[in-house]
């Protein structure tokens, strides 16, 4: 399903030169140049923390650089900014209808404006009340504007994007502050779209959409006229909307570059940042390619720096080290020895020359990439065969229906459903973390659930300033951490280990969650939307390695990349 949203200006362009910023205790951005066309669709990926949301809200002007500009430019206008983020556009006492009159807004001023700048046109005595110096021109220009907004379809497009979103039955008199988190963040994005802001900046949008909505939202940024910068990690989704990936994780440049930055092999998004065309199954073959060339070319250019070092350092001997000039005669012996004197200075000065050219351009080491490094087993009681998790008839009044679920050792279950069929609520009640107004829950063995949002600083909050490290250990118990320390998931960089936990991305945080639970090796595994907030990287990695696991896994999921290749049992909630 599309939309047939009105187009913002297509020609309107967004541009970063050189923009870096820091926080206190490291660098995210690091020079980072790229330009966003009318009609253009770029998604940044790279690594938890690389920088993608500072990037979104740096790009809003929400927050400033440390260095580089930013410029929104159109013919005749500044264009205007949209940016979905963490942040709801809305008060929390507004009403959904409030809400909703608070995005269109513009559009309704400019019927209003259009309105009284016909009645300067036709009646001459209005022209001093409205202040016009040229009715006519004024008239124009209030026309253009709403034809730019669609003022006149503003209810149908209300509508449309309501429906389109997944929110058409959501009573429009109910407070913004009693709904769902996920229906907040989907009037979230609603409210941008009806906004109709020039340049659309999106900070996970797919996160909380149905299949549905996704579809919709991918037709209205297929047709969105203006630049639409991103950062997401629904790889079916980067695969259906994105013109282009720009990828932030480091890549090759010239060491001299990469050392004008202090550690730069830490160095967060923008150093090499590389753009890739197409979507997200383009770009992990490119990705893969360029990372091979990239380690081979610093291997190669290794090998002859260590062979040029040698060629200097012997240069400075011509012939064999303490022979004579082939001459018996004083004065032959002084030409030998000046021509020698030659004949190494400019050897010396040669290889001194394409020694000091290649330090200067080779290029930086690869840095290690973070890699899932799968999980640990531990001794379990739970039966080796048969049920470990049975579900008879429970439900949730008003959030789940009765659902029948046996799960056996070692089995992979996939739960779908649309939003609010319940998937989120199933898996609390199967952990225990949701009481069941009706039913039973038996558990042959434990249990452990990654849920999708706020797990780390509801139990890792045992004091401010507590390090990633320190928080890991209190969450496993330190005898644990010790046995099975973090970094041995490949999850959390070790430059990450000293900082706050606070201090870290929601990605990185997330992260963090996973590595606690798998640390703890439950007999059943259940995961709750484990792509969300994940790189995409990370997520394929994750995919990959579940069939490995020792015991059984449910997830319950939208991502259609992950639905695709799923060839386990599946449950599907109505």
């Amino acid at each position: 399903m599309t939309s047939p949203l009105p187009s913002p200006d297509a020609t309107a362009h967004l541009r970063l030169d050189g923009v870096s910023f820091s926080y206190p205790d490291r660098r995210v951005l690091t020079d980072v140049s790229l330009v966003a066309a009318a009609g253009d669709v770029l998604a940044l990926i790279g690594e938890n923390g690389s920088g993608k949301s500072t990037l979104l809200r740096i790009a809003a002007g929400l927050v400033p650089p440390d260095a580089g500009t930013v410029s929104a430019t159109a013919p005749g206008w500044a264009p205007s900014i949209g940016l979905l983020h963490q942040e709801p556009p809305f008060a929390a006492n507004d009403t959904v209808a409030e809400a909703l009159e608070a995005a269109v807004a513009p559009a309704r001023a400019a019927v209003a404006a259009l309105d009284a700048a016909a009645s300067a046109l036709a009646g001459a005595g209005e022209r001093e009340a409205t202040g016009a110096d040229d009715p006519a021109a004024a008239y124009a220009d209030a026309l253009e504007r709403a034809e730019r907004l669609d003022a006149w379809r503003t209810d149908a497009r209300i509508g449309e994007v309501l429906a389109g979103l997944g929110l058409a039955a959501l009573p429009r008199d109910r407070p913004t502050a009693q709904l769902s988190g996920g229906q907040r963040s989907r009037l979230a994005l609603a409210w941008l779209l009806l906004r109709e802001v020039d340049v659309l900046l999106l900070d996970e949008p797919t996160n909380h959409l149905d299949d549905a909505a996704i579809a919709y939202l991918a037709g209205v940024l297929r047709s969105w006229r203006g630049p639409v910068l991103l950062a997401g990690h629904d790889r079916a989704f980067l695969d259906e909307a994105a013109t282009a990936l720009v990828d932030l994780d480091p890549a090759p440049v010239p060491h001299a570059v990469a050392s004008q930055v202090s550690d730069a092999s830490d160095a967060g998004g923008g150093i090499g940042l590389t753009r890739y065309t197409g979507g997200y199954t383009s770009y992990l073959h490119a990705r893969l390619d360029a990372r091979e060339r990239w380690e081979a070319q610093y291997a190669a250019e290794q090998e002859e720096l260590k062979r040029l070092r040698v060629q200097v350092r012997d240069s400075h001997v011509v012939g064999h080290p303490g022979a004579e000039p082939r001459s018996e005669a004083r004065g032959a012996k002084k030409f030998y020895s000046d021509r020698n004197a030659t004949v190494v200075s400019r050897r010396v000065v040669d290889a001194q020359r394409r020694l000091a050219d290649l330090e200067a351009a080779q290029v930086r080491k690869p840095p290690p990439e973070l890699s899932f490094a799968g999980f640990v087993r531990r001794r379990s009681a739970a039966p080796a065969h048969g049920p470990v998790l049975v579900a008879a008839g429970v439900a949730v009044p008003g959030r789940l229906g009765a659902v029948d679920l046996s799960v056996s050792a070692g089995e992979r279950w996939l739960i779908t459903g649309a939003n609010g069929s319940g998937k989120s609520t199933l898996l609390g009640v199967l952990a225990g973390q949701v009481a069941a107004g009706s039913g039973s829950v038996v558990r042959a063995g434990t249990v452990g659930l990654l849920t999708q949002d706020g797990d780390l600083p509801d139990v890792a909050g045992r004091g401010p300033g507590r390090t990633v490290a320190q928080a890991y250990a209190d969450l496993v118990d330190p005898e644990r951490a010790e046995r099975v320390p973090l970094a041995s998931f490949g999850l959390v960089a070790g430059r990450d280990l000293p900082r706050p936990l606070a201090a870290l991305s929601v990605g990185q945080q997330r992260r963090v969650a996973l590595a606690v639970l798998l640390a703890q090796a439950p007999d059943v595994l259940l995961l709750d939307e484990p792509t969300n907030h994940l790189s995409l990287v990370l997520a394929t990695q994750l995919e990959a390695l579940l069939p490995q696991y020792p015991g059984a896994v449910v997830i319950a999921s939208h991502d259609a990349w992950l639905r695709r290749g799923w060839q386990s049992e599946r449950l599907a909630l109505g």
